[in-house]
Protein backbone atom coordinates (compact mmCIF):
# COMPACT_ATOMS: atom_id res chain seq x y z
CA UNK A 1 0.00 0.00 0.00
CA UNK A 2 1.59 3.33 -1.14
CA UNK A 3 1.86 6.03 1.08
CA UNK A 4 -1.12 8.60 0.72
CA UNK A 5 0.63 11.97 0.31
CA UNK A 6 -1.98 14.35 -0.93
CA UNK A 7 -1.87 16.94 1.06
CA UNK A 8 -5.25 19.05 2.84
CA UNK A 9 -6.78 21.23 -0.11
CA UNK A 10 -6.37 25.07 0.91
CA UNK A 11 -8.61 26.28 -2.37
CA UNK A 12 -11.13 28.50 -1.77
CA UNK A 13 -15.06 26.92 -3.28
CA UNK A 14 -14.90 27.07 -7.26
CA UNK A 15 -11.01 26.83 -7.08
CA UNK A 16 -9.30 23.85 -8.40
CA UNK A 17 -5.45 22.85 -6.99
CA UNK A 18 -3.81 23.78 -10.14
CA UNK A 19 -5.93 27.52 -10.72
CA UNK A 20 -3.04 29.14 -12.90
CA UNK A 21 -1.89 31.64 -11.30
CA UNK A 22 -3.78 35.50 -11.56
CA UNK A 23 -3.58 36.79 -14.38
CA UNK A 24 -2.83 40.46 -14.83
CA UNK A 25 -3.16 42.86 -18.14
CA UNK A 26 0.02 42.60 -18.66
CA UNK A 27 -0.40 38.81 -18.92
CA UNK A 28 -2.94 38.19 -21.37
CA UNK A 29 -4.63 40.17 -24.75
CA UNK A 30 -6.25 43.20 -23.82
CA UNK A 31 -9.76 44.52 -25.21
CA UNK A 32 -12.54 47.25 -25.92
CA UNK A 33 -15.94 45.39 -24.81
CA UNK A 34 -19.21 46.27 -25.85
CA UNK A 35 -21.13 47.79 -22.68
CA UNK A 36 -24.87 48.10 -22.31
CA UNK A 37 -25.50 51.04 -25.66
CA UNK A 38 -29.15 51.44 -24.57
CA UNK A 39 -31.75 50.89 -26.69
CA UNK A 40 -32.31 52.38 -30.18
CA UNK A 41 -35.86 53.43 -32.52
CA UNK A 42 -35.70 50.13 -33.74
CA UNK A 43 -35.56 47.95 -30.95
CA UNK A 44 -38.91 48.97 -29.23
CA UNK A 45 -41.92 47.20 -29.44
CA UNK A 46 -45.00 48.18 -28.62
CA UNK A 47 -46.67 46.01 -25.65
CA UNK A 48 -42.82 45.98 -24.23
CA UNK A 49 -42.30 46.51 -20.66
CA UNK A 50 -38.82 47.30 -18.93
CA UNK A 51 -38.25 46.77 -15.28
CA UNK A 52 -35.68 49.37 -14.71
CA UNK A 53 -32.67 48.52 -12.88
CA UNK A 54 -32.39 49.24 -9.08
CA UNK A 55 -34.98 51.01 -6.48
CA UNK A 56 -34.35 54.17 -5.05
CA UNK A 57 -35.16 55.42 -1.29
CA UNK A 58 -36.03 59.18 -1.34
CA UNK A 59 -34.28 60.55 1.85
CA UNK A 60 -35.25 64.23 3.54
CA UNK A 61 -32.39 65.50 1.69
CA UNK A 62 -33.71 64.90 -1.48
CA UNK A 63 -36.96 66.27 -1.01
CA UNK A 64 -35.83 69.55 0.62
CA UNK A 65 -33.22 70.23 -1.32
CA UNK A 66 -35.03 69.75 -4.64
CA UNK A 67 -38.05 71.57 -3.17
CA UNK A 68 -36.09 74.68 -2.40
CA UNK A 69 -34.41 74.59 -5.78
CA UNK A 70 -37.56 75.03 -6.94
CA UNK A 71 -38.75 77.26 -4.64
CA UNK A 72 -41.38 75.79 -4.29
CA UNK A 73 -43.56 77.21 -1.07
CA UNK A 74 -45.75 74.06 -0.14
CA UNK A 75 -45.34 73.50 4.03
CA UNK A 76 -46.30 70.11 3.11
CA UNK A 77 -42.72 69.79 1.88
CA UNK A 78 -40.48 71.56 4.48
CA UNK A 79 -42.61 72.31 7.79
CA UNK A 80 -43.43 69.26 9.93
CA UNK A 81 -45.17 71.19 12.41
CA UNK A 82 -47.44 71.85 9.99
CA UNK A 83 -48.08 68.96 7.97
CA UNK A 84 -48.53 66.57 11.41
CA UNK A 85 -51.37 68.24 11.44
CA UNK A 86 -52.57 67.37 8.35
CA UNK A 87 -54.37 64.61 7.15
CA UNK A 88 -51.04 62.72 6.60
CA UNK A 89 -49.68 63.35 9.90
CA UNK A 90 -46.22 64.01 8.51
CA UNK A 91 -44.82 65.93 5.69
CA UNK A 92 -44.79 64.37 1.83
CA UNK A 93 -42.26 64.43 -0.59
CA UNK A 94 -42.83 66.90 -3.13
CA UNK A 95 -44.59 65.48 -6.43
CA UNK A 96 -42.02 66.89 -8.87
CA UNK A 97 -39.15 64.58 -6.86
CA UNK A 98 -40.91 61.72 -7.60
CA UNK A 99 -41.59 62.23 -11.28
CA UNK A 100 -37.74 63.19 -11.58
CA UNK A 101 -36.88 60.28 -10.07
CA UNK A 102 -39.21 58.47 -11.96
CA UNK A 103 -37.67 59.55 -14.93
CA UNK A 104 -34.33 59.31 -14.24
CA UNK A 105 -34.81 55.58 -13.30
CA UNK A 106 -36.33 54.94 -16.75
CA UNK A 107 -33.65 56.89 -19.05
CA UNK A 108 -30.96 53.66 -19.19
CA UNK A 109 -33.64 51.55 -21.12
CA UNK A 110 -35.30 54.02 -22.80
CA UNK A 111 -33.89 57.14 -23.50
CA UNK A 112 -30.59 56.75 -23.28
CA UNK A 113 -30.25 57.84 -27.09
CA UNK A 114 -33.41 60.22 -27.39
CA UNK A 115 -32.33 63.51 -28.91
CA UNK A 116 -35.39 65.21 -27.17
CA UNK A 117 -38.41 64.61 -24.81
CA UNK A 118 -41.22 66.19 -26.69
CA UNK A 119 -43.92 65.67 -23.98
CA UNK A 120 -45.16 64.08 -20.40
CA UNK A 121 -49.01 63.78 -20.62
CA UNK A 122 -51.55 62.01 -18.54
CA UNK A 123 -49.44 62.77 -14.80
CA UNK A 124 -51.40 60.95 -11.93
CA UNK A 125 -50.02 60.91 -8.40
CA UNK A 126 -51.69 57.83 -7.02
CA UNK A 127 -50.53 57.50 -3.41
CA UNK A 128 -48.20 59.82 -1.27
CA UNK A 129 -44.23 59.12 -0.98
CA UNK A 130 -43.16 59.95 2.21
CA UNK A 131 -39.16 60.42 3.42
CA UNK A 132 -37.73 56.88 3.18
CA UNK A 133 -39.89 55.37 1.14
CA UNK A 134 -38.00 52.88 -1.74
CA UNK A 135 -39.36 53.80 -5.44
CA UNK A 136 -39.40 51.16 -8.33
CA UNK A 137 -40.01 51.99 -11.87
CA UNK A 138 -41.19 50.19 -14.66
CA UNK A 139 -41.88 51.63 -18.65
CA UNK A 140 -44.64 49.96 -21.01
CA UNK A 141 -43.78 50.91 -24.74
CA UNK A 142 -47.29 52.07 -25.95
CA UNK A 143 -46.50 53.63 -29.72
CA UNK A 144 -43.62 53.69 -32.15
CA UNK A 145 -43.68 55.93 -35.30
CA UNK A 146 -41.18 57.34 -37.31
CA UNK A 147 -40.68 61.05 -37.49
CA UNK A 148 -41.68 62.79 -40.99
CA UNK A 149 -38.90 65.58 -39.76
CA UNK A 150 -36.18 63.58 -39.38
CA UNK A 151 -34.78 60.72 -40.35
CA UNK A 152 -32.63 59.90 -37.97
CA UNK A 153 -35.28 59.54 -35.50
CA UNK A 154 -38.02 58.15 -34.69
CA UNK A 155 -40.53 58.50 -31.78
CA UNK A 156 -41.48 56.46 -29.03
CA UNK A 157 -44.31 56.53 -26.54
CA UNK A 158 -44.26 54.89 -23.08
CA UNK A 159 -45.89 54.34 -19.94
CA UNK A 160 -43.79 55.37 -17.02
CA UNK A 161 -45.12 53.81 -13.56
CA UNK A 162 -43.43 53.34 -10.06
CA UNK A 163 -44.08 51.78 -6.72
CA UNK A 164 -43.14 52.19 -3.37
CA UNK A 165 -41.44 48.99 -1.53
CA UNK A 166 -45.14 47.96 -0.41
CA UNK A 167 -46.09 47.66 -4.43
CA UNK A 168 -48.11 50.29 -4.33
CA UNK A 169 -48.75 52.38 -7.15
CA UNK A 170 -47.18 56.41 -6.50
CA UNK A 171 -46.86 57.54 -9.87
CA UNK A 172 -47.86 57.39 -14.00
CA UNK A 173 -47.17 59.17 -16.56
CA UNK A 174 -46.77 59.13 -20.43
CA UNK A 175 -44.18 60.39 -22.09
CA UNK A 176 -42.71 60.87 -25.86
CA UNK A 177 -39.21 61.04 -27.02
CA UNK A 178 -37.71 61.25 -30.14
CA UNK A 179 -34.86 58.11 -30.42
CA UNK A 180 -32.35 57.65 -32.73
CA UNK A 181 -31.82 55.23 -35.51
CA UNK A 182 -29.18 52.39 -34.35
CA UNK A 183 -27.64 53.42 -37.78
CA UNK A 184 -27.49 56.86 -37.00
CA UNK A 185 -25.59 56.76 -34.00
CA UNK A 186 -23.09 53.32 -34.60
CA UNK A 187 -21.97 52.78 -31.34
CA UNK A 188 -18.88 50.88 -30.75
CA UNK A 189 -16.60 50.09 -28.05
CA UNK A 190 -14.45 52.96 -27.95
CA UNK A 191 -17.29 55.52 -28.96
CA UNK A 192 -20.45 54.51 -26.43
CA UNK A 193 -23.10 56.74 -26.25
CA UNK A 194 -22.18 60.42 -24.89
CA UNK A 195 -18.50 59.65 -25.45
CA UNK A 196 -16.91 61.86 -28.11
CA UNK A 197 -14.13 59.81 -30.25
CA UNK A 198 -10.73 59.62 -29.45
CA UNK A 199 -11.64 59.80 -25.72
CA UNK A 200 -9.91 57.30 -23.43
CA UNK A 201 -8.76 53.59 -24.28
CA UNK A 202 -8.32 52.65 -27.97
CA UNK A 203 -8.05 49.92 -29.70
CA UNK A 204 -4.52 50.55 -30.66
CA UNK A 205 -3.87 50.78 -26.97
CA UNK A 206 -4.92 46.99 -26.59
CA UNK A 207 -3.56 45.76 -29.44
Amino acid sequence: MTEDTTEESTDTPGESADTPEESTPSQQNRRLVSGWHGRFFEEFRVGDIYKHPFGRTVTETDDVWLTNVTMNLNPMHFNEAYASQTEFGERLVNGTVVIALAVGMSVIDVTMNATANLGYDKVKHHAPVYHGDTIFAESEVLKTRLSESRDHVGLVTTELRAYNQDGDLVLSLERTAMVLKRESAQPSPETPPGWLEGIGTQPEDVN
